[in-house]
């Protein structure tokens, strides 16, 4: 049978997000009674732009992810892809599919972006031990065709990630920052993204994403964050997935990457996507 899964630009043309107005400022979450974060984690995303760590996958259940994950990798690998190519998952995969939904992970992300809550993106940045690959300094809202930015992603650690094996790091309360300017990353550089902000420390404080194994953290879409190149004989693997409230209109065809994983449609905008057979 045929895949009949739609293709989307993972970095769209700079060119064709000019063409879309959009809202690039952060939207504080008001919430006086969230339900699985503290009103203290609530504040602190609000001022910091991040909230970490939040345990979310026992050690039975990060293993059975990373094996399953394994198997994955070296089906991709086997047909030409590679370690960071495995994106838009959900649309795919029924275990990623369920992993975007899982009911703790999102009872988290609706503490911040409210009760009507979409799951549209799902991307493995797998960092192979010495592969060289560093992602530089960005905002996640850069990418993507989205307003107002009123998004989050979640980063699932499928590995230990510290600052050996080059953990995720935040610029700490980069998001009041609003839109940054940033430019074109040089071949030279081995980034696997193609933007580079320069002097992130003139933003916040730099601080180390350090996540064990099953553990998330959760990170405003004008954040700005990156990571080194993984010099260490470790793997660290990471499952982002992105949210964003049921409110956000997306442009170049984006809704349709939708998964309703809290609420109810009250505009029709956002797809519904099925859970795929395949694993």
């Amino acid at each position: 049978m045929a895949d009949s899964t739609p293709t989307f630009k993972a970095v769209p043309d700079q060119s064709d997000l000019e063409k879309f107005a959009r809202d690039l400022r952060f939207h504080p979450t008001v919430n006086d009674s969230p339900e699985a974060l503290s009103s203290e984690q609530v504040a602190s995303f609000n001022q910091d732009g991040y909230v970490a760590p939040l345990s979310v996958f026992s050690e039975t259940e990060i293993n059975e992810i990373r094996a399953y994950f394994d198997n994955l990798l070296e089906k991709v690998i086997a047909s030409g892809g590679n370690s960071y190519s495995i994106s838009s998952a959900h649309l795919r995969h029924g275990r990623v599919y369920d992993i975007l939904t899982d009911p703790r992970i999102v009872a988290y992300v609706s503490d911040l972006l409210g009760e009507n809550v979409i799951g549209w993106g799902s991307h493995f940045f797998c960092k192979m031990p010495h592969d060289g690959q560093a992602v530089a300094w960005h905002q996640d809202a850069s990418y993507w065709p989205l307003t107002p930015t009123k998004a989050v992603t979640v980063w699932l650690a499928i590995d230990d990630a510290d600052r050996e094996n080059a953990c995720m790091r935040f610029i700490r309360g980069s998001h009041h920052s609003g839109h940054l300017t940033y430019r074109p990353s040089n071949p030279d550089e081995h980034n696997v993204l193609n933007q580079t902000v320069e002097n992130p420390e003139q933003y916040g404080t730099i601080v180390d994403d350090c996540l064990k194994a099953g553990q998330i953290s959760i990170h405003s879409d004008l954040l700005l964050h990156g990571s080194e190149a993984n010099e260490s004989d470790r793997r660290r693997c990471g499952l982002t997935l992105r949210y964003a409230a049921a409110d956000v209109r997306a442009g170049m065809d984006w809704h349709q990457k939708g998964v309703w994983v809290r609420g109810k449609d009250e505009s029709g905008h956002w797809g519904n996507w099925s859970r795929p057979e395949q694993d």
